[in-house]
């Protein structure tokens, strides 16, 4: 596994800030931006990764709609999961003359030349819950604390065990359980904290041999999901299945890093025989994003838990931060230390996240109105 580090010395700090707030793009926005301006001359551009997964439609839904209600012309595109697209639509908002460009990445090092570019129009440039790496024209960060979500993750799954319960005490179960280990896709900087707060959670138990990873795979490396593919992910554990358990052995759970890769291992595991729910053979199954189809399946007890990230809150501190920029100031950071994309320390503002479990479906997203009773009962937004 490839640690991230986060060495950060005072001085690169001060100069990671110094550039956010110099002569670089944070330093005023781009054509029409400043203290002055009227938000209905300002447009900004937003990328989002693709439609194909609900969590980034509603993101860029959240944001769209915060910006247009705050009176900003609003330009969303989505990529497609494809890189060149989503260059070329950035490519085409800086030349369009945006502001201000929010993107959430598709390959976190892949935009280099697209950030010069907007740095060289001097339009600010806020990454959207993947960092962009490799670049010092990025402005500022929102996101999750991605790191304790991995850590979230890895704890729902000790409590399905029964190692933990909720509530952080020992639980009764004693192992040893066998498991296995799924990461996001490597070119996407969040999977690499989510993997290290799982891991760093887990090791421990690993260790002691309570947890045995009976395939030996336990190096992002091995165990990364390219684009965070749900078939993917199916093919990958049909193929455990058949190399490491063909021997009468059963898995007893499986750390899942988003709800896409936990329902296509889900279908590996049912085809194989395991049960169609938790109760009747299934391995305990983690996720992330809350998406409707894994709620219902939590809901009927067939997929164990998911982290709840609540894209209003991020769609808003975006807005907020954006907000800061093209009023010609410096948007709050919370974060100045954790977030080094490789030539500078992003600052940087993080949201918390929750676990959900069947027992407070009803309490995290029903009464928060993220979705509704229907929608949980029927799977479907």
């Amino acid at each position: 596994m490839k640690s991230i580090k986060f060495a950060v010395v005072a001085g690169a700090l001060a100069l990671g800030l110094a550039a956010c707030s110099g002569g670089g793009a944070g330093s005023g926005g781009g054509s029409g931006s400043g203290e002055s301006a009227d938000p209905g001359d300002q447009t900004i551009g937003v990328a989002m990764p693709t439609e194909t997964s609900e969590r980034w439609i509603a993101d860029g839904n959240a944001v769209k709609s915060q910006l247009e209600d705050a009176g900003y012309n609003v330009d969303l595109q989505y990529a497609a999961d494809d890189i060149p697209t989503q260059s070329q639509q950035i490519d085409q908002m800086i030349t369009k003359g945006v502001d201000l460009l929010i993107v959430a990445s598709i390959d976190g090092t892949a935009l280099a030349n697209q950030l010069q570019a907007a740095a060289d129009a001097n339009i600010p440039v806020i990454a959207y819950d993947r960092l962009i790496n490799g670049t010092e024209n990025v402005d500022f960060y929102v996101t999750f604390d991605n790191y304790n979500v991995g850590v979230q993750q890895a704890t729902s799954l000790l409590v399905g065990l029964g190692l933990q319960n909720a509530d952080g005490s020992a639980g009764t179960a004693t192992g040893p359980f066998n498991i296995e280990l799924f990461a996001g896709s490597l070119d996407d900087n969040n999977a690499h904290f989510f993997f290290d707060g799982a891991m760093d959670t887990l090791k421990p138990f690993i260790d002691d041999g309570t947890l045995v990873v009976k395939s030996g795979q336990t190096d992002i490396e091995q165990v990364a999901t390219l684009r965070w593919l749900q078939e993917t992910a199916q093919k990958r554990m049909e193929d455990l299945l058949t190399s490491t358990y063909s021997d009468g052995s059963k898995v007893d759970g499986v750390l899942s890093p988003y709800d896409g890769i936990s329902r296509g291992i889900i279908t590996a595991l049912q085809n194989a025989g395991y049960g169609d729910s938790i109760e009747g053979g299934l391995p305990i199954v983690t996720g992330q994003d809350a998406e409707i189809a894994s709620v219902k399946l939590i809901n009927d007890g067939v997929q164990f838990s998911t982290i709840f990230k609540d894209t209003r809150k991020l769609a808003e501190q975006a807005v907020i931060s954006a907000k800061a920029y093209l009023a010609g100031d410096e948007p709050e950071a919370n974060d100045t230390e954790s977030y080094d994309n490789g030539v500078k320390v992003v600052p940087s503002y993080l949201l918390e996240s929750d676990i959900v479990y069947q027992d407070n479906i009803q309490s995290l997203l029903i009464d928060s109105g993220y979705w509704t009773e229907d929608q949980v009962a029927k799977g479907q937004a």
